[in-house]
């Protein structure tokens, strides 16, 4: 196992947000619920400590987002939770406010982008690991959420691929807050290398 040093060195990590979208967990969320446990938990102020200083010393920032055609072309409907929310005809459609990056992040030119249109995780069908791959990365800063569904498949995906998943544990969410937090105690812990955004932040300064 390679010390935690060695896992985020600039040159061989890349910090991932997952859906840390306007539409998604900001201030034109369609789900209230998490975007209030997201804002409790302090998950944008976090992470954007995070990203400041990865963009300081050139590591890889790249925003993985959800978004829909207006004809859903692309879409399955086959997992309930995103089936109720594509009832609504303007849910996260491509190019709109709602499927933007939350200011709060303050994304900057440098940063990336991966958009998918089905699923509910950030790998399959997208660009995400010739990303990843063609800068040399092995491994990713997991952040975002949900805790719930989102954050366990972006790891489940990304150690099937070989990759190593630092988890900074106040930069991530679910609702409610206890159960993302028996996730991380319960689940997560066995997959990952845990940390905080303060430990990971001063060591890339």
């Amino acid at each position: 196992m390679r010390h935690f040093e060695n896992l985020v060195e600039p040159g061989r990590v890349a910090v991932l947000t997952m859906e840390l979208q306007r539409g998604i967990v900001g201030d034109l969320s369609c789900l209230p619920p998490l975007a209030k446990s997201v804002a409790e938990a302090g998950v944008l102020a976090n992470t954007a400590r995070i990203l400041e200083a990865a963009r300081g010393c050139g590591v890889p920032v790249i925003h993985c987002t959800a978004a829909f055609r207006p004809d859903r072309a692309g879409s399955f409907e086959n997992v309930p939770l995103v089936n109720r929310l594509l009832k609504n005809p303007d849910h996260l459609l491509i190019g709109s406010p709602e499927v933007e990056i939350c200011p709060e992040l303050r994304p900057a030119l440098s940063d990336l982008e991966s958009q998918r249109l089905h699923g509910i995780s950030p790998f399959y069908g997208t660009s995400l690991d010739p990303m990843l791959r063609s800068a040399g990365v092995t491994t990713v800063v997991a952040t975002g959420v949900s805790l719930n569904v989102g954050i366990i498949g972006l790891t489940v995906e990304a150690l099937n691929r070989g990759y190593h998943v630092v988890l900074p544990t106040d930069c991530v969410a679910g609702h409610p807050l206890d159960y993302g937090r028996s996730v991380l105690e319960g689940t997560l812990a066995q997959l990952t290398t845990q940390t905080t955004s303060t430990d990971l932040a001063e060591r890339w300064c």
